[in-house]
């Protein structure tokens, strides 16, 4: 009887084995061998040496022998080849599993009862498991004792867990340590081992049913054991054995359905031959024949097949598609869509459908994306569309929120499904829902608005007749240029009917992938402007071209390639010389019709910064209507596009450089001799009236010409700017765009100052200019009009910036600028500006006006608080960067709890960078901060007067001391910040107390409550020396702890004592409070006692003790 004795046990330890790396399924009952060769070979000799599977094991060392040497070639000749696992063939690559499943097969046929135990232990191995397996014959799959035994059960006290099942005709029993499910089997490895492994694995399964589907297939045998043990171990409740042969049983199905399919052909084709020996005459038809063919029909093991089949789907599959594991989710999901893909026939109704249905709701995000990509498949065959119906009708409304999954893979791919069903059917999505779709063009993943494009581009497309057969060339031009008309006019309906008419760039993005051919008409784009006069076609060309010279690279969307690969290079620069080419001529044109137009003429005047720099196009006719335009126009966005653009066509390499530079020139010039002589006017005559005039005629547009034209205006800005500020009050539009000027200028005074600043004297010059620039500034800080003291604070803040950075960059080896510090009142006054405008609460007069106002007033608002928000972060560029003194942030800290929601993000940031330049100065602003809130409290407590609004409650400040203390994240990383904290707050509680009769505690004992917030960073040492330094100043006073008043001293003490980790302070300060009465010396020389308190802990026995602390 080979069952009684074929390894009685036998090991199944995880293999991780070269190519040429041999081994035996024999057992072993040691979990513990290493890698050790010479003991490997040993255990494998002594295994062969047993008598009871000797004769098995040389005919299978025979087989596989012959399969390893076909494999391993001519360095497998030259020497003795021992036999391998299968486990251990994986190794080796697909042609070696070839072989050795043949040579298997072969030893099959031999014995088919150790071969198959064989294939046992090769599925036990895959599933990583160190443990032993023992094996014994079953007689009956019907008999009720050998069911009874069929357990899965742990023995904690050993620390092995036990499964013993059925694999007809084998009863195995499996056993491997407790701790299994925790380890790493090979098909979650990680790096590239793990997915070889998954790939090798199901070649391997594959392969075995393909070589094996004309001989032993049919067996009755080898497939009922296979199925029997694949069932068993994917119903275990350890996971390694659950994944890996639930992925064995879904890939054997899949094979399976190969031979099914191959199986349906040769039965057709049968069939077909039947027919046509029937429709022959009595003298052609061989009776004998038509026997034949009709006995190969019936003889088709199809229905065994199926049967097979349907047992793994209900045993493995409707188990195991709702596993806990996402992983097994996946696999199931993805093997179903193949199924249905495949075996339309069998697997692509309903009953089916609905499983892949109800998995688009699971909570993993690949899970879900299984399903989208399963249902692509099959929605991108039309034979298989008629099948579909009831499901998309059922689940259309699931599948059109997954449009906004919160996986972009999920998202992208669903909206991929829903383009190929709306392309396979015109019934299935109606208007609603094509408009839900379509807004997704707008969205903030390129990918997914990518999509979302081609859909609308096909839907465009849906509005274009089809053209004639019978036309000649003329007319086919002409025709192709009325359907690129059409799609226009759909596009721009499309457009103005989303009502977000300022996402023109992320609509041309979206569909530059697919509708490029369109965008990038551009003869068809300017052709439709000089018709139309719609401002909206002006956008699309704009973005149109900044696409084609820039790339996909926009700014708020994510998921483009950052990468161009060289054809994508050669295509974009293809693109830019030919916009470059045809715009040269038409823009002047156009720049002309739209002349009256600023913002249609702002945008035109962006289109020459993306010319290509090495078009031979002449310029003069461009920079002349660029001119005139401009003697038009002086609103800031025709002048900042305009300024633009001639820094881009003067720039060095372009062809044009030298005409665009000298039509920059020109203008600029004719700007600043009007500019001067109206200033110089005004001088004499001292009125306003030809300041205002200049208002009119130049409105200091060398403010958005970007420092251009400041060259031109030279030593002329301070006695020019003393005017300005003298007499331009009345005036505040014409101020704001002085100080603007002037700001400009000064940036770029300290930007040129390299090659400026050749002697003391000009550094003096350029000092006494920031200095004039700061003090005018000053005075406009209290200016009337909310957009002058903004230009005002905003100017300053940027050029003391500016020039702290330009200190710190200045070569010392050269002559550099000399320093400049703010003065103390310039100093208050920007702090003053920013507690006043910025920390603000709205009144209730400005609620009601906004609430009145409607939807515009939520606009307003948000202009309101990103004003305000910017004021904030150029005066904390004025801490992080030095020009002011750290320990200013201590007047803005105090409202970091208060206006979270509108600042906290940006005075955290402040807390961050001020920490990085240094820690230690960081920490002692953030106590100033509390301690000037604490003594502001306690002062308006004693003054007994009415609550002042600006001075925070103990409760506020103690929250903010927590929100202090969670900006500190590694408690190692700042230590010495955190004990300074501590040392601080306890000398700023006791430094300078007197103990008297009238004061038994000092004034400031309860801030020690909101120092105890700061106690939970410390480190288990530094708590101790905390300790010891408060014990120090309190050593000199006499504490009655049964006292109310020393109870902010009790609880920074328990904070430090950390008593229990699940007790709170509070109770064990109320708990293990000493009750007794210190006596006081009477005679002053003595020391008065220390005070004590009584502290409980728990030793590692879980025992409290009692202890006391001096």
């Amino acid at each position: 009887d080979v069952s009684s004795n074929f390894l009685n046990s036998f090991c199944l330890s995880r293999a991780k084995s070269q190519v040429g790396a041999t081994s035996s399924g024999a057992a072993s009952h040691s979990e513990d061998e290493s890698g050790n060769e010479n003991r490997q070979k040993s255990v494998r000799r002594r295994k062969r040496a047993c008598s009871v599977s000797e004769n098995v094991k040389r005919k299978r060392t025979g087989a596989s022998g012959g399969g390893v040497r076909r494999a391993l070639g001519k360095q497998a000749k030259e020497k003795q080849v021992e036999a391998v696992t299968l486990f251990e063939v994986i190794t080796m690559g697909k042609s070696a599993v070839q072989a050795v499943i043949d040579d298997w097969i072969e030893a099959y046929v031999a014995d088919r009862d150790s071969s198959l135990l064989d294939l046992i232990s090769f599925f036990i191995q895959c599933c990583g498991c160190k443990g032993v397996v023992t094996a014994e014959m079953c007689q009956s799959k019907e008999d009720k004792a050998v069911k009874s035994k069929m357990v899965e059960e742990l023995d904690e006290a050993a620390g092995l867990q036990y499964k013993r099942f059925l694999a007809f005709p084998w009863i195995l029993t499996v056993t491997w340590p407790m701790d299994a499910d925790s380890a790493e089997y090979p098909l979650v490895q990680s790096g590239p081992s793990g997915r070889w492994f998954h790939t090798e694995f199901c070649d391997f399964v594959s392969v075995l049913v393909a070589q094996c589907q004309h001989s032993i297939l049919f067996d009755s045998y080898l497939m009922n054991g296979l199925i029997s043990l694949l069932t068993e171990l994917s119903n275990s409740f350890v996971r390694a054995f659950r994944h890996t042969c639930t992925l064995a049983a879904v890939k054997l199905l899949s094979s399976l359905l190969g031979v099914a399919l191959s199986l349906s052909v040769g039965i057709e084709n049968s069939q077909k031959l039947y027919d046509v020996q029937r429709t022959k005459t009595v003298r052609q038809k061989s009776t004998q024949q038509l026997d034949r063919i009709q006995k190969k029909i019936s003889e088709e093991k199809r229905v065994e097949v199926e049967s097979m089949m349907d047992i793994i789907f209900k045993g493995v599959f409707l188990k195991r598609y709702r596993d806990m594991l996402p992983e097994i989710r996946s696999v199931c999901m993805e093997e179903l869509g193949l199924w249905m893909k495949l075996y339309s026939s069998e697997f692509l109704n309903d009953s089916y459908l609905k499983y892949i249905g109800w998995m688009m709701h699971d909570k993993v995000p690949d899970v879900r994306l299984k399903c989208v990509l399963a249902l692509q498949c099959l929605f991108g065959d039309p034979v298989l569309l008629s099948k579909l119906d009831l499901f998309i009708s059922r689940f259309k409304k699931r599948l059109l929120s997954m449009v906004l999954d919160k996986d972009n893979e999920v998202a992208v791919q669903t909206m991929k499904l829903l383009v190929l069903i709306s392309r396979a059917t015109d019934d299935v999505l109606t208007a609603e829902d094509y408009k839900q779709l379509l807004q997704v063009v707008f969205s903030s993943h390129r990918p997914l608005a990518a999509t979302a494009g081609e859909l609308l581009y096909s839907r465009i497309l849906c509005a274009v007749t089809p053209t004639s057969d019978n036309r000649d060339e003329t007319n086919e031009e002409e025709e192709q240029r009325q359907q690129m008309f059409v799609r226009l006019k759909a596009l721009l309906q499309f457009y103005q009917e989303s009502e977000l008419h300022k996402h023109v760039v992320y609509l041309v993005d979206s569909l530059w992938d697919c509708g490029g051919s369109l965008l990038k008409d551009w003869p068809t784009l300017t052709a439709a402007l000089l018709q139309n006069s719609q401002a909206v076609i002006v956008e699309i060309l704009v973005a149109s071209v900044r696409q084609a010279a820039e790339g996909p690279a926009l700014v708020g969307r994510s998921g483009a390639k950052k990468v161009m690969s060289t054809r994508e290079k050669k295509i974009q620069a293809d693109d830019c010389l030919n916009l470059t080419e045809h715009l040269f001529s038409v823009l002047p044109k156009l720049l002309s019709k739209f002349s009256c137009s600023s913002d249609t003429v702002a945008s035109l005047m962006r289109i020459p910064q993306y010319f290509h720099p090495d078009s031979q196009e002449l310029v003069w006719s461009l920079m002349t209507e660029m001119a005139a335009v401009l003697d038009l126009h002086s609103s800031p966005a025709v002048l900042e596009a305009a300024a633009r653009t001639y820094l881009s066509l003067c720039g060095d390499g372009a062809a044009w450089a030298s005409a665009a530079r000298a039509s920059r020139d020109s203008l600029v010039q004719r700007w600043v001799d009007q500019l001067t002589g109206l200033l110089g006017e005004s001088l004499k005559v001292g009125e306003t009236v030809a300041l205002h005039e200049a208002k009119r005629v130049g409105k200091y547009r060398c403010s958005h010409l970007l420092l251009v034209p400041l060259l031109y205006l030279g030593s002329s800005l301070p006695s020019a700017f003393s005017v300005l500020c003298r007499d331009l009050v009345s005036f505040p539009q014409v101020l704001k765009e002085a100080l603007q000027c002037m700001s400009f200028a000064t940036l770029w005074s300290l930007s040129t100052s390299g090659e400026t600043l050749t002697c003391r004297e000009k550094a003096v010059a350029q000092r006494l200019q920031l200095r004039l620039f700061c003090e005018r500034s000053h005075r406009c800080l209290s200016h009337c009009d909310h957009g002058v003291r903004n230009q005002a604070f905003l100017g300053v803040c940027d050029v003391l910036i500016a020039h702290s950075y330009q200190l710190q960059v200045w070569d010392p080896t050269c002559f550099g600028p000399l320093l400049y510090t703010p003065s103390p009142r310039l100093q208050r006054a920007l702090l003053t500006f920013v507690c006043v405008h910025v920390f603000v609460v709205p009144d209730c007069d400005s609620q009601s006006r906004d609430h009145s106002e409607g939807r515009g007033a939520g606009v307003n608002q948000k202009i309101r608080l990103h004003r305000r928000r910017s004021v904030l972060a150029a005066f904390c560029k004025l801490i992080v960067h030095g020009v002011l003194e750290m320990s200013v942030a201590a007047e803005l800290y105090p409202f970091y709890v208060k206006h979270y929601s509108d600042f906290g993000d940006i005075i955290k940031e402040t807390i961050y960078r001020t920490r990085q330049t240094d820690r230690m100065e960081s920490a002692r602003t953030l106590v100033l901060c509390l301690q000037q809130l604490f003594v502001q409290l306690k002062r308006e407590q004693e003054s007994g007067g009415r609550a002042h609004s600006g001075v925070q409650t103990f409760t506020c400040i103690k929250e903010l001391a927590r929100r202090f203390a969670l900006t500190f994240g590694d408690p190692a990383k700042f230590r010495e910040c955190l004990v300074m904290i501590h040392r601080n707050g306890v000398e700023f509680v006791f430094q300078e107390f007197r103990q008297t009769p009238d004061a038994a505690t000092p004034p400031y004992l309860s801030y020690l409550t909101i120092l105890s917030e700061f106690s939970n960073k410390l480190l288990k040492p530094d708590k101790k020396t905390v300790l010891s330094y408060l014990q120090k100043h309190t050593a000199e006073h006499i504490i009655d702890l049964r006292e109310e008043c020393w109870q902010p001293l009790i609880y920074y003490r328990a904070s430090l004592l950390a008593v229990a980790e699940t007790e709170d302070a509070a109770s064990y300060i109320s708990s293990d409070r000493r009750h007794c009465l210190h006596s006081r010396s009477p005679n002053p020389s003595c020391p008065a006692p220390a005070s004590t308190v009584c502290v409980r802990t728990k030793n590692s026995s879980g025992q409290s003790r009692c202890s006391i602390m001096v």
